[in-house]
Order: structure tokens, then sequence, then C-alpha cells
């Protein structure tokens, strides 16, 4: 992660700041690898020190040096009088992470700092945007654990299953297969709960002719997984459900086709959205395309 900092560097002047103070976790983790529930990240043109209370005094240097990142590391007690006082000294332009901190963290961080705060919206965010090599393996891992893990439960997704079972099954394989997490709640969901985006598991039987989707992923040394994937019970059949199914696929195959460097994603986003209304179920189309994945399940860029 080394080189991380120095992007984030580069950016600042063009964002109005001096410095930035770093607030949400997976922006803190990304820049430092620590990953612990607390801790603030500073950074100016020079120095990069974070911040962290006392459960971490072992674990966040010990990440920060085996991440290979330059950055102090500052352990405060909860009696302590914040650093970020003395950080922020003589610098004008300090910046907050206007996604991360609510309105009362901001006049308290406002109290400790000479003058207001500026408002930064999305600088680790678009550095995180684009992976690097280690990035896309973990990320290459942990889709591999789940593509296994949905072959290894397949057999069971039959009439009578219970959703519940099987998304326990689901999160059960990617364990065993290596994975660390499940990289969201995992969904299986059948017949008119397969209507629902984020539907939950439940105790519903599956039946004959359900359509079903399973929609789960795997996290590899934090990096996650997204995978979707709809059945009938019973086989493919005909009608309406297997009209549904191949409507879906065909829109997916447009969108891939056009997938390369260089190509707008709304261009992508457009093309399956062609695809969907020659099919008559453009209104039912209601979200994005697709959107990035890695520390976090939803991540940038959006296709849309």
């Amino acid at each position: 992660v080394a080189d991380r900092l120095d992007a984030l560097r580069a950016l600042l002047d063009d964002a109005g700041v001096d410095a930035l103070l770093v607030t949400g976790t997976t922006n803190v983790r990304y820049l430092t690898g620590f990953t612990g529930s607390s801790g603030s990240l500073w950074v100016d043109g020079w120095r990069a020190v974070l911040i962290t209370d006392g459960r971490y005094g072992d674990q966040a240097p010990a990440q920060v040096t085996g991440a290979g990142a330059e950055v102090d590391v500052e352990v405060v007690g909860s009696s302590d009088q914040s650093p970020i006082t003395a950080l922020a000294e003589g610098t004008a332009r300090i910046g907050l992470e206007a996604r991360s901190v609510t309105w009362s963290e901001q006049r308290r961080l406002a109290s400790l700092l000479d003058g207001d705060p500026v408002a930064t919206d999305g600088l680790v965010e678009g550095l995180r945007e684009v992976k690097d090599d280690g990035e896309v393996a973990r990320i290459a891992a942990a889709a591999a654990i789940a593509d296994r893990a949905l072959a290894e439960m397949r057999p069971a997704l039959v009439a009578g299953a219970v959703e519940a079972d099987l998304a326990l099954a689901l999160d059960h394989a990617m364990r065993a297969g290596g994975a660390s997490d499940r990289a969201f709640e995992t969904i299986v969901a059948g017949g008119p709960n397969s209507a629902l985006p984020h539907a939950r598991p439940g105790s519903r039987p599956l039946a004959d002719g359900d359509l079903v989707v399973c929609d789960f992923g795997a996290v590899v040394d934090g990096y996650r997984s997204d995978m979707t994937r709809s059945f009938r019970i019973g086989g493919r059949g005909s009608g309406r459900e297997a009209d549904l199914l191949s409507a879906v696929l065909e829109a997916q195959e447009a969108g891939l086709a056009l997938v390369a460097d260089g190509v707008p994603l709304a261009e992508v986003d457009a093309a399956c959205r062609t695809s969907m209304d020659a099919a008559g179920l453009g209104k039912a189309f209601s979200h994005g395309t697709g959107h990035g994945v890695g520390l976090d399940i939803h991540e940038g860029p959006a296709v849309s």
C-alpha cells in the first residue's frame, strides 16, 4: 500500500485542502492496512499519522508495518488530549470525509482546529476504483470460492428445500473453502420472495416451478466477491419463467459484449437496457446494471 498515500497527496490541492483527516474505516484500511474498528488517519504533504485507541496498541503498528505503509501510529487513551490539534497547527485548509463524518463529529473536529474544516467527497474512494494486481487476485480468489460453494450447494436446490437452510449451506461451503467471512448476508429467495431484490431467507420451502435467486459472496483478505444466480426448480421449463430467464441472460450478454478498455460504463448499461426494453421488461429494470467490488461490497465505478 506504500504508493497509495502519495496518490492521495497528489489530489489534495485540487480538492482545496492542505491535509485530509480520513475517518472512514474502509478508507483507513486501504491506506494503512489497519483493520481495527476505531481509527482515523491524518495525511498532509509530508506525513501520515494513524490515531487509534489502546485496544489496538499492538495491532495497529504491526499491521501498518506489515502493509509497508509509511505511517506513524498514535495510541490515545480516553483521558488524553486529541493529537489532531497539534497535527493541524499551521495547516490552513483541513479536509474531512463528507461521507463518513456525522454532523456532531464535524462540530467536535471543528472545535479541535483553528478554522472550519473543508468537506471533501470521494478522494480515497476514487483511488479504490482502480485495483492493483494484488487486489484483483484477492477478488478473483473470493469469486472462485463462491463459485465452488454454489456448485456444492446446487444439488440441494430442489422442491422442499428451505431458503434459510440453503443460505446456511452456501455460507458453510464458503467458509470451508477458505473464505474468512461472507461478503454480505446471503440471499436465497424462491417463488414470490424472488421478486424482492434484498429478501431475507426464511422458512419457506421451495416448490416445483419456483424461480429462485441466490445472491452471495465470499471474503478473502478483506476483499469481497458478489454473485447472483437464478434457477427454476424442476428445470428450465417453458413459458413465462423461461422467457424471463432468457431475457435477463440476453441483456447481460449484450452488456458484456461491450466491455473493453475505454468504453464508458453508461454505454454498457444502455446496451443492457435496450435489450430489456426489446423484451418488454424495461420498466422492471429499476436499478443500475452493476457496481464495483473490493473492500466494500458496493464500490465505484457504477455501471449506470
